[in-house]
């Protein structure tokens, strides 16, 4: 077996950094207050506020620290009994859901034939939705079956809840489609 120069290089730092640490260990050396210590220093400062995971309906609790308005780190509620501090891996990446800087913040709208997105503003967005929703169920819209069955629904439109909403609001927006007379409704399950 041929081990190149890189290849020898890197077993040496990464068998040179396992003695070093397994010898710390043996000697009873533990990095468990500088783990603590370094977690102190993050949030020293910070704003403790207490709040609920978005992704389930399990509620897991969360605490999130801000600095100045601004989300510095987003962890577990050890007080919490649904969870007891800790988050699944969904739950450990609110922090990235809130501060990602690929968050989409502003409303983006692309013309029919169109190639490129414009940005506009969010009541015009809204009124443009609502409007195509109405017209799509006035033209859709089926009151009784050919055998006289009353149905009062719209097979057009289509409604999905998203992963980031909670299970009390996607029952919300399933009783607001139902209203419409929307039967095709599904939701992103997460647990």
């Amino acid at each position: 077996m041929q081990v190149s120069r890189r290849d020898f290089l890197r077993l040496t730092a990464s068998g040179g950094a396992g003695t070093a640490i397994g010898g710390l260990v043996g000697l009873g050396v533990t990095l468990a207050p500088a783990t603590v210590r370094a977690q102190e220093l993050r949030i020293k400062d910070a704003k403790t506020t207490p709040s609920i995971c978005p992704f389930c309906s399990v509620g897991c609790a969360t605490l999130i620290h801000t600095v100045d308005g601004k989300i510095v780190n987003i962890e577990g509620d050890p007080r919490s009994p649904h969870n007891e501090g800790t988050l699944c891996p969904k739950g450990a990446a609110i922090y990235q859901l809130h501060m990602n800087p690929n968050r989409a913040t502003k409303v983006l709208h692309r013309k029919p034939g169109a190639g490129d997105w414009e940005v506009v503003e969010l009541e015009w967005a809204m009124d443009r939705v609502a409007e195509l929703i109405k017209k799509t169920r006035d033209e859709t819209f089926i009151e009784k079956l050919p055998n006289g069955k009353l149905v009062n629904m719209t097979p057009a439109i289509f409604g999905l809840g998203g992963a980031t909403l909670d299970g009390e609001f996607n029952h919300v927006c399933q009783k607001f489609w139902r209203g419409l007379g929307v039967v095709a409704i599904e939701n992103q399950a997460r647990i």
